[in-house]
């Protein structure tokens, strides 16, 4: 797909942006849209090698660093390690564990929680602060409409959606926090979104998450990178707080 470089309050030149989990899917397409947007581009993933892989795709190289969200050392860490604040910090990095609650077990739950709702906090804290102090700054965090219903599949997702949930009123505190400061903090909730790892369902899962959603298909990682780069752009100047749901519809029914 042909990418138009944006131009007047969507332009981030000049900007840097850091992005977690951003070595696959939509990650990596939120990556490679705001640098098409201008931004100086900063890529953390946990798997460094793939990290490493994907940056050749990029036509101007992003910085890449290593690193576990869940990990409150190493986000304190890479702080000093960049050596700068960056302008858009995207909280993208995310786990699921699929499964009934009876076969939940403790680790599964800690897992995701700690990646998918600790991760988002610990980069807030550790960046957010430090745009708080500079007085602006974007924190877009990558929630999903299971924060706010409960999609008809075969397995349960309790914790999945448990931690997107807490992203969502993260997202609204820190919101109210900072608004003052000139930091805005928003959310982007993608519906069924066509990835590596959704390809990896049955045909007829797919099928089904297709005629469940009103437009009657999955999305597309750039319909999700474009709403990031929204909010994470002058255009969405007077937005904070809000939770922007990206699913096709599928939450209308």
């Amino acid at each position: 797909m042909k990418r138009i470089p944006s131009r007047g309050n969507f332009d981030l030149s000049g900007k840097t942006a850091l992005i977690t989990g951003g070595a696959r899917g939509i990650g990596l397409e939120i990556a490679l849209t705001l640098q098409d947007a201008g931004a100086t581009i900063i890529l953390t993933d946990a798997d460094r090698l793939r990290a490493d892989e994907v940056a050749d795709q990029f036509p101007i190289k992003p910085q890449v660093h290593q690193l576990n969200v869940a990990d409150s050392r190493a986000v304190t860490e890479l702080t000093a390690k960049i050596g700068i604040c960056p302008d858009v910090l995207v909280n993208n990095a995310g786990v699921s564990r699929a499964a009934p609650t009876r076969r939940t077990t403790d680790e599964d739950w800690r897992t995701v929680m700690s990646v998918n709702l600790d991760g988002v906090f610990y980069c807030s804290r550790a960046f957010g602060c430090l745009m708080a102090e500079r007085g602006s700054g974007a924190i877009v965090n990558i929630s999903s409409m299971c924060s706010e219903i409960v999609t008809r599949q075969e397995s349960a997702v309790t914790a999945y959606n448990a931690s997107k949930a807490g992203v969502n009123m993260v997202t609204k505190t820190l919101a109210c926090e900072w608004a003052r400061s000139g930091v805005r903090v928003n959310a982007v909730a993608p519906g069924f979104v066509q990835t590596e790892m959704t390809d990896k369902y049955p045909e007829e899962v797919l099928k089904a998450w297709s005629e469940q959603t009103p437009m009657h298909r999955l999305g597309q990682p750039h319909e999700i990178a474009s709403a990031v780069h929204f909010l994470a752009s002058d255009a969405a100047s007077y937005v904070t707080g809000t939770v922007l749901i990206v699913d096709g519809g599928y939450t209308c029914w």
